[in-house]
Formats: C-alpha cells, structure tokens, sequence
C-alpha cells in the first residue's frame, strides 16, 4: 500500500496563495540549489522499505495456519487483518507530526519502524490465543506505517531536484518487497522438493520469529549509518503550524472524495487479498509455495506498470488514469467468478497486479496538487489514515460473507465496491491549485 502521514510538509519553503485553476497536469518544480547528494541514502532507504513490505506481505501467508491452529472462525480471520489496517492507518498522522517537529531524530524513527516489526513478529510466533495475536499485529501494522514519515520526508530534502526519481526508487522497493515475499515464505512454510532434496519446511510459528532477527540487524545498521538532512537547515514545524496547515483540508471537497475512493478501494483489496489466501490453501488446496507465486503476481508486474501509469497521468492528467485503473481493478475482480482456478486464475490474478497498487500514487499525486502550498504532507495523512481506519472493517464484513456464501460472495462484495469508488472518481472535482509567491 502507499504510505506516508504529513510526510512532505517540508517539500514547502514559502507562504504561497492558492488559486484554483482547471485539471492539468502539474508542472516541473524549479530547481532548488541545493549540493547534489550521494545515492548511498536512496538506496538504503529504498532497501529498508523493501524489508518493511516484506514483513506487511508474510501476514497474509501466516493467515491460514494461524486460523487452522487457533480454530478460528472466517470473521475472527479477517479481524487479524482489520486489526492490522486499523493499528497502520493511525499510526500515520502521529509518525507525521513527530517527524515534522523531531527533525533530529528522523533515525531514531525509522530504526523503531524495525524494532515494532521485530516485536510484533516475536509476539505473534509466541501467541498463545486470538487476543494476543491481535495486539501483536497491531504493534507490527504500527511498526510499518512509522517508516513512511520519516522515510518520505528525508528523501524530499534531501533530493530536492531529483525528488520524483527518489520518491519512485523508493516506491520501487517496497514493490519488491511485496513481491519477493510470498515466494521466500510460501518456501519457507511449505519447504521444497527438488532433485531428491525433500524439506518440509517450518512450523508458521518458527517463520514468524525468524523475522526478528533481520528487522534487529536492519534497525542496528540505520542507527549505526543513518544521518539526517537536519543539518542542512531545513526548518521543523511546531504542533500549532501543523495542524493549522491541516484545518483547511476537512473543507476540501477534493481531497474528501479522495479520501472515499481511496478507502474503498483499500476495503476492496484488503477483502479480497485476504480470502484470496484463504480460499487458495483451504478451498483450492494449493500447497504454501503455490499460494505463495500466486499472492506475489498481486504485486510483481505493479513495479514497472506504476512508473508508466503516474508517466502518463503527468501528461493526460490523474482522473482519466485513476478511472482506467480502478474500472479495470473492479472488471477483473469480477472476473473471478468465473476463472476461480488452474490457469485462468494465474493469469487473471498477475493483470490484477498491474493495477492493483499502482493506482495509489496517482492518487496521492491528485490529492497533493488540490491543496495549498505547505499542505501536502497534511493532505497524504488525510488521504491514507482515513482510508486505512474505514478499510479495517472490511475484513470482518467479509470474513461474514465468506462463511455464507463462500469466496465467491467475497468476490461480488469487493467487486461492488471497487466499482463504487470508480464510480466516486468519475464524479469527484479534481482541481490543481497553481501557487504564486506572495508579493
């Protein structure tokens, strides 16, 4: 999922007075004349959030052993997941605000991104029952949405004049992340069976803590190399300027559609991911590595679809791209009533991938350019931590519908609503608002 929380309220320098104007696609910011920096920080940005997706995506794959062995009901199942979405979608105003007022300790943050993910994967292979299970996937979904802030917010300082390409590497990782995951820990549960090697692979208990050690290690190294662009002079905001930025946006009839479409289209996925999972190991009887290849091709093509996608809302503007990718997401969504298997489903589920995630960034992109000049940060915390915290009950509706009629019901569930956000796109004012220095 994209992610940040008044993350890029640094991105601003002036006071500048909006002015609404028509649709358009944004243009090129100036370029700031700034030292140029060392790829080394993009880089091991874009690596951390590798990780930190990796570890999103192998809840998904624990899913089904942790109903089987905790007998768990189709509600209690996609409770895990909303829990998880709930405890990510708060976490994101707070993880901005501290950012923005703590700029010395923008490391600090992102090595406590890896310490929760570390806390809440021991937690979970130690879980004994559902409750403790949910506080540990709370701690862990607080954990994930912690690294955005920090993150997004370094990489807009600190590449001022190639901010999209770093911003877009990063965005990179975390696909890769998404991706590479379900194939690592569908092995890992599911073992391999190669040129007479037999392995039968672990206990899902024993693959949730053998996250610990890696997040630790990831946390150390950001501690031990991580610098912050504070020195460079960049100007933190106090509590009052933060949320007098954000006071503006509950009227911005813009950003408040788009906070409706994104939080449908993550009820969509969000459903229809999770009994995705659950219908391929139980209904399907596919083995952990086969759910695994399936549940990455939900991702994989999404790295390269993403960039074309936010190159072409550049030049033809967000809605007509936005429209594209939430009509094609909710046609295929659909189409799973009828490829529910073998081959048809494999293919069907990697097209999926193309639009699934890579509406997100267009989205955001539309949200930031209606707002005034200062407000962006604000207005991405806005757009996903209201999308997160409504997306978290959708689970538990599905969870509902899946002991009633099956996948099949989850299907219809998600597909409506993927359609009712692409109906609320094809409505919604979407406004660029041109910003003037102030005389």
């Amino acid at each position: 999922m994209l992610d940040a929380g008044g993350t890029l309220a640094a991105m601003a320098t002036a006071q500048r007075t909006p002015v609404a104007v028509e649709e358009r696609p944004p243009e090129a910011p100036a370029p700031a004349s700034r030292p140029p920096q060392s790829m080394r920080l993009m880089v091991g940005l874009a690596a951390g959030h590798s990780v930190k997706h990796f570890y999103q995506q192998t809840l998904l794959l624990l899913l089904p052993h942790i109903k089987d062995a905790l007998l768990l009901s189709d509600v209690a199942a996609g409770g895990i997941i909303g829990v998880r979405a709930a405890a990510m979608g708060a976490m994101n105003i707070p993880a901005g605000m501290f950012t923005d007022m703590f700029r010395s300790r923008v490391g600090l943050m992102l090595a406590g991104s890896m310490g929760c993910l570390a806390f809440g994967y021991a937690a979970v292979g130690l879980a004994s029952n559902y409750w403790f299970v949910l506080v540990a996937v709370a701690v862990a979904g607080a954990g994930t949405s912690m690294w955005h802030a920090p993150a997004f917010t370094e990489l807009a300082v600190r590449y001022p004049e190639r901010r999209a390409f770093a911003i877009a590497a990063h965005r990179s990782g975390g696909s890769i992340g998404d991706s590479t995951a379900p194939f690592v820990v569908g092995v890992l549960l599911g073992g391999v069976s190669f040129a007479g090697l037999q392995w039968g692979g672990f206990d899902w208990r024993t693959v949730a803590l053998l996250h610990v050690g890696p997040a630790l290690l990831t946390g150390f190294v950001i501690l031990a190399r991580f610098k912050s662009a504070e020195q460079a002079g960049q100007m933190s905001l106090q509590l009052r300027e933060y949320l007098a930025t954000a006071r503006p946006l509950f009227s911005n009839v813009t950003v408040l559609a788009l906070v409706a479409v994104t939080a449908l289209r993550g009820m969509a996925h969000l459903s229809f991911a999770a009994f995705l999972v659950l219908y391929m190991s139980e209904d399907l009887g596919y083995s952990d590595v086969a759910v695994g290849f399936h549940l990455g091709l939900l991702t994989l093509l999404g790295i390269l679809a993403g960039p074309v996608m936010g190159a072409v809302s550049d030049r033809i503007g967000r809605r007509p791209v936005i429209l594209f990718g939430l009509t094609t997401m909710t046609v295929l969504i659909f189409a799973f009533l009828w490829v529910d298997a073998g081959v048809g489903l494999t293919i069907t589920l990697a097209l999926l991938g193309i639009v699934l995630f890579s509406v997100n960034s267009i989205m955001m992109a539309a949200a930031m350019e209606s707002v005034a000049g200062g407000s962006e940060g604000s207005a991405v915390a806005m757009l996903f931590t209201g999308g997160a915290i409504v997306g978290a009950i959708s689970p538990v509706v599905a969870g509902a519908i899946n002991a009633q009629w099956d996948f099949h019901g989850v299907v219809v569930y998600a597909g409506c609503i993927a359609a009712l956000a692409a109906f609320i796109a094809a409505i919604a004012p979407m406004t660029v608002r041109a910003s003037v220095d102030e005389a």
